[in-house]
C-alpha cells in the first residue's frame, strides 16, 4: 500500500481494521520495495486488458482468470530456466 493519500488510503485502513486485516507499508522514498507486482500490474494492464473492450466486469474477470491460468500453466519463463511458474512450484516441492 502506499503511505501517502491517494488511493483514500486512510478510507482503506479503516476497513481493513474492522476486518481484523493487517496492512504492511512500503517505506516512503522506495518504490522498488513494491516493483514486482507494479511490473505485473503494468504487464495485465497494458500487454492484455488494453487491447480489448470488455462490456461487462465479470467478462474482466473471466477474461483475466483464464490469462492467469495460461500465464502459471502454459507460458515458459526464461527467468526461470525455461519452465512455467508451475513447473517450478512443482520442483520446490
Amino acid at each position: 500500500m502506499y503511505n501517502g493519500p491517494e488511493y483514500v488510503s486512510a478510507a482503506l485502513m479503516a476497513w481493513a481494521n474492522r476486518r481484523g486485516i493487517h496492512a504492511e507499508f512500503i517505506r516512503p522514498g522506495k518504490p522498488q520495495q513494491n516493483a514486482y507486482i507494479k511490473r505485473y500490474n503494468r504487464t495485465v494492464r497494458y500487454d492484455r486488458l488494453a487491447h480489448y473492450q470488455f462490456d461487462s466486469i465479470e467478462e474482466v474477470q473471466e477474461f483475466v482468470t483464464r490469462w492467469l491460468w495460461t500465464y502459471n500453466h502454459e507460458r515458459p519463463n526464461m527467468a526461470i530456466g525455461g519452465i512455467t511458474p508451475q513447473q517450478e512450484l512443482a520442483l520446490a516441492a
